[in-house]
């Protein structure tokens, strides 16, 4: 957590005497202990920058976001880095080849998620599909997710769903446009995303959305492996200072006090015959497998639940955190927003309302989310991996049980591969070219491999249809006093880089919004 490791980093630059008895504290096991002094020697271990006595490199990544400090590091260092973080290692991809090899060549080896003390503590042994450890239990999460949860079927099967959802988020921007007041965006959107996605997941809209929200974002700024206890595992001293822990039981305790009342109203409402007749939603699914599934590795309740639990969290925060940012992107360039228009209007000359039917010949529409998930990757980062197994990368040694990150921000804005990389331009995918499907490894905001993100689709339906209907009925003005040079475009520090103030546009309606609701 950023709190977390900001008040650490100054108890290191100000106070030099505690930090003599930290390093009595922390019983460090590494390379630099003789046991393993030849061992390293021998090995040809990716450069990196200058390091401290007990804090590594944590002094490089002070003042600054993640993503961004690890950038200008590898700008001077390398496209794969060495770095340690108290006492974690970690090698950093900052390039296209490296992130290839990491992900295709060596995705094997790199399979498996890192776990550190508290995520430990926040599982407590029960994975998802997010940061389960490669293996068995794994495979059969992803491939339930694959064929069952997140299939193009199932997806289909949802539209429903999001077509009334993006109706009530329309009714309330058109509220906003006929007082000609400034409406809260972001707030909008991202009420739109988790209503939408938690009516798929449990058939139906649940009062607490807002607490659920709450919950959500305090837990996206909780960044895997960077509490003092992940730093500094052997260290009683960082587990005794350190507010993690507690943070982190506390949120997963509320968390699986809410998942456990939506899974025991869910189930009654199925017994009670209250559910009108809908078709299956996505825990139906995950309780008939649990009965269905024969395997050493048994689908069990707390499996449902951190499930249920990955698919709040990436299906909500992704779709909404890329809407959010395409639409400050528009706001920011108005030629672009000007050409999106044009295009969605000019297919939709005879219709009065947006479906999922009508996004069909929307190539414009395409290429600006295309453009702004280059920007803007829902994780940066994308998710921290573990090396299983000793290999080579890039010719540098790559010790078992290092972590490694993919800089996909980094990647996706290099000059090296990129013209303009700064600047919007939906254009520069005009002719294809590269995509964001795991193939093309200058372009990977879902990641790639076998751990490549599995909801892609899910999310992807979402922004589409939301984006393709704000376009259509309303022209977009900012408040009194904010010019497009001036909107504030400040990332926010978590897992994911949404934006971290509020986008507050004034809506003009352009065509009436229907004010039928089919849910």
């Amino acid at each position: 957590m950023a709190a977390d490791l900001q008040f650490y980093l100054q108890l290191v630059i100000i106070l030099a005497a505690p930090l003599l008895l930290f390093a009595i504290a922390a019983r460090r096991a590494g390379p630099r202990r003789h046991g393993n002094a030849a061992a390293a020697a021998a090995q040809r271990l990716p450069p990196g920058p200058w390091a401290l006595p007990i804090i590594g490199h944590l002094h490089h990544l002070a003042g600054a976001l993640p993503h961004r400090a690890l950038r200008d590091l590898a700008r001077r260092h390398g496209p794969l880095m060495t770095l340690r973080l108290g006492e974690l290692p970690m090698v950093v991809a900052s390039s296209p080849s490296a992130a290839r090899e990491v992900m295709k060549t060596h995705d094997a080896a790199f399979a498996s998620r890192p776990m550190s003390p508290m995520q430990e503590l926040a599982y407590q042994g029960s994975y998802g599909v997010i940061f389960a450890p490669h293996g068995e239990g794994w495979r059969q999460i992803r491939k339930i997710c694959a064929l069952e949860l997140l299939s193009a079927r199932r997806v289909s099967s949802f539209r429903p769903i999001r077509e009334d959802e993006a109706r009530r988020l329309l009714r309330a921007v058109a509220a906003a446009a006929d007082a000609a007041s400034p409406v809260n965006l972001s707030k909008g959107i991202a009420a739109y995303v988790a209503d939408s996605t938690v009516r798929a997941i449990i058939g139906s809209r649940f009062a607490r959305r807002d607490e659920y929200l709450r919950m959500l974002h305090e837990g996206l700024k909780i960044l895997p492996g960077m509490t003092l206890p992940d730093l500094f595992p052997s260290s009683r001293l960082a587990m005794l200072v350190s507010r993690a822990p507690r943070v982190i039981t506390r949120h997963r305790d509320e968390m699986q006090r809410f998942i456990d009342l939506i899974i025991e109203e869910h189930q009654k409402s199925r017994a009670s015959g209250d559910d009108d007749g809908e078709d299956e939603d996505l825990l139906d699914v995950l309780l008939r497998l649990q009965k269905e599934v024969d395997s050493k590795s048994p689908l069990t309740t707390e499996n449902i639940k951190i499930v249920m639990l990955d698919m709040f969290g990436a299906g909500s925060e992704t779709a909404a955190s890329t809407l959010q940012w395409v639409m400050a992107e528009l706001m920011r360039n108005p030629r672009v927003m000007q050409k999106a228009q044009d295009e969605v209007r000019r297919a939709l000359s005879d219709h009065d309302t947006v479906t999922e039917d009508d996004l069909t010949n929307l190539h414009y529409l395409r290429l600006v989310i295309k453009e702004t998930l280059r920007l803007h990757p829902p994780a940066p980062l994308l998710l921290p991996r573990k090396c299983g197994t000793p290999c080579r990368v890039l010719g540098y040694d790559i010790p078992e049980g290092t972590t490694v990150i993919v800089n996909a921000w980094a990647i996706s804005r290099d000059p090296e591969h990129w013209d303009r990389p700064d600047e919007f331009v939906p254009e520069r995918f005009e002719h294809g070219g590269r995509d964001f499907k795991g193939g093309d490894f200058e372009f990977t905001p879902f990641g790639a491999g076998r751990r490549m993100c599995p909801g892609m689709a899910f999310g992807l339906a979402h922004i589409e249809l939301a984006l393709a209907a704000l376009l259509f009925h309303f022209d977009w003005d900012l408040p009194g006093g904010v010019s497009a040079e001036t909107l504030d475009m400040t990332e926010a520090f978590g897992v994911t880089t949404r934006r971290q103030s509020a986008l507050m546009v004034v809506p003009v309606m352009r065509v009436p919004v229907s004010t039928e609701c089919i849910g």
